[in-house]
Formats: structure tokens, sequence, C-alpha cells
């Protein structure tokens, strides 16, 4: 077929004929390619072989078709005549000029590949800003070369992968070739903007499951449990690997009133001295979930070990948290997490009967003592104390007493058997599961190592990822994206020119 054939032909397809005769001269080539692969296809024997290769090529015709097709509409936004865009426009407070002729943007990145843009520029009038283009603005474009569904994807995928994975996927499923460079600066400006939302939708999803944990069946209350803890991540510094730093993770769960774990939102902060930032995003999210929350009040269960930060956070913020609205001190219950506390009844039993079955018979006992018996940690405590006046110790005096003191030191938070009976949570697992799946994962490959500011970007996608409020967070930042105030100076100059021409 010739273009003026195939342009004829789909200009007699009714839905076709409504386009404008540019767009259908573009999609002639892919048009009339794919219809030759079909004849093809058809003509020749189906082999597994011929059918990979059909699907392969046809999906590239296809892709062309979608890149026309963009291209030619987002370019069909602005209008030709420099004349039916106001002379100068006001954003942010800030003034700019419009420039004679359009210039192009070669490197716009789509779905479906790369397209040129050709757009007006604007220049400020006062020294020290960069220039902008409206068109770019309202397309919502992401660092000026991706449109917002490729950087969405961009998001999706650095969430997940390695900056050499996400360039191969961009290569083969979206015909894009990028710079490391221009990767990182993509995936930082959408990080950027998702952070800045993560906070409400977390909000919403927690309200949403409090909401599913008060209309579930059982007769205990719903448990809104907070968990934090911390893992060392590699960093470097101005290009030199400093070593492995403590980063910070939490966790918000709620339970319904079988005990039944509906969903978590999950928090991570790169290595910061005193992890204020998390500590800061933890109170700020509860203090809004309970501030709106209008039902009945839920139990509060903080499931940790026993590190620093979270005893310290316990201490100076949960214990002293009043509601929000009500002004009453809250009840927060710290549960030490049931298998920390285990690993030092392990300690003990290695100190009192050294290694081997023996040790392994005692410390099985007592784990199902303290799990399952009345003041299960009293009877703990007191049998490591009497076998070890009757028969002394086959290990080291300080590995005992270090372990007895943790346990005696904490016993009103190791009342495993009453917590079980009102269905809170004893073990911290999906804490320490958000320190693998936010930072192992992704962050600790092998080779790798990060400087603060691009590691907190990752940080902050992989966070909305696992916490599945991806669609929620990215709506917001792209509704803030929506510069009204430039739309309506673009839109009253072309009423005014259409009513003085």
């Amino acid at each position: 077929m010739k273009e003026c054939t195939v342009a004829a032909t789909l200009l007699a397809i009714p839905p076709f004929s409504r386009l404008p005769l540019d767009l259908l001269r573009r999609l002639c080539g892919p048009v009339e390619a794919i219809v030759l692969l079909i004849c093809q296809f058809r003509s020749t024997e189906a082999t597994p072989q011929s059918a990979f290769e059909f699907e392969q090529r046809l999906g590239h015709l296809l892709m062309e078709v979608g890149r026309c097709i963009v291209e030619f509409k987002y370019n069909d936004l602005e209008p030709p005549d420099r004349n039916l865009l106001p002379p100068q426009i006001e954003l942010a407070g800030v003034w700019y000029q419009r420039m004679y002729r359009k210039t192009a943007n070669r490197k716009v990145a789509t779905l479906f590949g790369t397209i040129t843009l050709m757009r007006f520029l604007y220049r400020p009038i006062a020294e020290g800003v960069a220039s902008i283009c409206p068109l770019e603005i309202q397309l919502g474009l992401e660092a000026a070369r991706a449109t917002p569904a490729l950087a969405d994807r961009v998001g999706q995928y650095a969430a997940q992968c390695t900056q050499q994975t996400v360039l191969q996927i961009l290569r083969r499923d979206h015909g894009v070739n990028w710079s490391v460079g221009l990767l990182r600066k993509v995936t930082a400006s959408v990080a950027a903007g998702m952070a800045e939302h993560c906070h409400e939708a977390q909000v919403a999803k927690l309200l949403k499951l409090l909401d599913q944990a008060f209309a579930s069946r059982g007769n205990r209350l719903p448990v809104l449990a907070v968990g934090r803890d911390g893992i060392f991540a590699p960093i470097r510094k101005l290009g030199k690997f400093l070593g492995y730093c403590e980063a910070a993770v939490a966790t918000v769960s709620v339970y319904d009133r079988r005990g039944d774990r509906l969903g978590t939102v999950y928090l991570g902060h790169m290595p910061e001295e005193g992890q204020c930032t998390l500590s800061n995003q933890l109170t700020r999210l509860l203090k809004d979930v309970l501030n709106r929350w209008a039902g009945a009040l839920p139990r509060l269960a903080y499931v940790t070990d026993a590190g620093k930060q979270q005893t310290a956070y316990f201490k100076k913020v949960l214990r002293r948290m009043r509601h929000p609205r009500t002004g009453e001190r809250l009840r927060w219950e710290w549960v030490l997490d049931y298998y920390h506390a285990c690993q030092y009844i392990t300690k003990l039993a290695e100190a009192l009967f050294g290694e081997g079955r023996a040790a392994q018979a005692w410390a099985a006992k007592m784990r199902r003592w303290l799990k399952q018996k009345p003041r299960g940690i009293h009877r703990v405590l007191h049998s490591a104390a009497a076998l070890r006046r009757r028969r002394g110790l086959k290990g080291t005096a300080r590995a005992f007493n270090k372990a007895y003191r943790y346990l005696s030191k904490r016993i009103r938070y190791l009342d495993y058997p009453d917590y079980r009976r009102r269905h809170l949570p004893i073990g911290s697992g999906v804490t320490e599961a958000c320190c693998k799946t936010v930072f192992t994962q992704r962050m600790k490959q092998s080779g790798m190592s990060w400087d603060i500011a691009s590691g907190q970007g990752i940080v902050d996608l992989r966070v909305v990822h696992l916490s599945l409020i991806w669609e929620a967070t990215r709506d917001a930042y792209l509704h803030t994206k929506d510069v009204q105030t430039l739309r309506t100076q673009l839109e009253n100059h072309r009423k005014q020119h259409t009513k003085a021409a």
C-alpha cells in the first residue's frame, strides 16, 4: 500500500474519519506494517518461534502507533500562533516573557517511546530564575524529560529494582534510552513528590482498616499496634565508603477482633543521629489517625525489643501521649518481643547447663512457661536462680547475670499469657520483616552503598509501595501538579484574543 491509499482507507472508516489528516498520515506507516505482519503470519505455519516473533513485532508496531498519537496530541495542545498565548505570565510570584517561536524538546519519554515536543519558552524578567515552558507544566513532565505515566512506572521500577535493571526495562518495554544520571534525576523528582503525600494516604488507609476491624466478628477490641527497629545500611559520603550506619524503620498495624492482622503501613529513614525524623513521622501519623477516628478507641500496643531508641520513644513519647481530641492520657502497652526474650532464656540455659540437650530441654520448657503460664516470667527467673544455687554454672557468671538482669528489669512487659488473652500481638515479626523489605532486599545487595539523599528517595518509594498506597499517593501528587493559575491566564488570553478578532 502507498501512504495515500492507506490514508484514504482509514478516512473511509467512521471512527478514523474524525481524526486530523496530519495524524492519519503519521499512522499510515505503522498501520501498513501491521497489516503486512498479519498477512505474513496467516500465510505461514504457526510455530512457537513464529508466534513469539509475531507478538514481539506487533508489540513494537503498536508502540509506534501509540508514540505517533501521543506526539501529535501533545504538540497540538499549544497553538502554533504565538499571539494566542499571553506575552507575559505570572507563576509563583515571578513574571515571565514569551519568546518569539517554538523550540524543541527532543527527549520527552513516554510509555510508547521518546517524542519531540514543540513548545513556547518563557524567560523570566528578573535574573536568577530558570525559564519555563507552560506546555511542559500543563502536561506535568517530570524533570522536563518524562510524562506522568512513564514517571509513575519509573518510580515503581526504582522502588523494586536496581538502576541497571530499570534502564534495561525502559529500553525493552518503552523504547527509552536513558543515562544513569537522568534516571536518578527523574527518580529523585518522583520520590520527592510522592513523599509529600504519603502521610495522608497512610492515615486514610489506617482509618479504613480500623473501620474493617471494628466491623469484624469477635469478642475482643481491635488493636492498633506500633513497632520500630533499626537496621544497618551501607553509607558513603563524598564518594568515600563510611561503613554501616543504623537506619530506622517503623510499622503501624491494625488487628481485628479475632487477632488477625488486616494491614500495615511502613515508615523508614536513612541513618540519622537520634532518629528524630522517623520519631516525628510516627508520632504525627498516630496523632492524626486518633484525631480523625470517631469510633471507640482500639487497644494500643507497642511491640518491640528493648533497644535504646525503642525504649526512649516509649518513655518520652508514647507513655506521655494524650488523645489529640479529648486530652486524656492514652494507655499504650509495651509488649516486649517474645522471641527476643526467648533469646535471653537460651543464654540462661547455656550458662546453667552448657551447650547440649539439657540446655535445649530447659530452655524449651521455660519458653513454654513464659508464653502460657500465669506469672510465667517469675517462674522462669525463680527456676534459673534455684538451679544456679544447687548446681552452679557451666558457663560464665557474666553471661548468666546479663541475661537474668535483662529479664528481671522488664518483668512488667513480659506478661504474655495476658497479652494473648486480649489478642495483643506478642512478636515484632512485622517490624523485623519491615527491615528486610524496606532496606535489605533493595539497598543491601552486593556492592551497594548509598548517600543519604539518594537512599532516602528509594526508601520513600519503597514505603509507599509496600504500604499498598501507591495509587492514592500518586493521584494526590498529580493533583497538586495542576497549576490552575497558569491555566487561567492562558485561557483568559485566548478568550480575549478571540473576541478581538
